[in-house]
């Protein structure tokens, strides 16, 4: 299935472009770049200079570019956990 905006949270994020919208270190506010890893609680960024950041998921907002042109905005606070896990928290809380 291919990811948009209503499956995002269930989807690798790995590969996506992104943009941070808010955060708590404000010198991060405004940071783009490609999604090259993820784990529970962090993504880690590659900038167009090469250089590589890592964030945490929960004191943040992203806007992420799906491979389409669609821009999607999400609290950090909503992707915490790993693809699968979060696939079964969503899961498990319709049930």
């Amino acid at each position: 299935m291919p990811i948009n905006a209503r499956n995002i949270y269930f989807h690798e994020l790995i590969g996506l472009k992104i943009k941070i919208l808010q955060y708590t270190d404000p010198n991060l506010i405004g940071v783009e770049g490609i999604v090259v890893d993820e784990t529970l609680k962090t993504l880690i960024i590659e900038k167009p200079d090469g250089k590589k950041i890592r964030v945490f998921k929960e004191n943040g907002v992203f806007e992420f570019k799906l491979p389409h042109g669609e821009k999607v905005i999400i609290k950090g606070i909503d992707i915490i956990g790993r693809p699968w896990d979060r696939l079964k928290r969503v899961l498990t809380a319709k049930w």
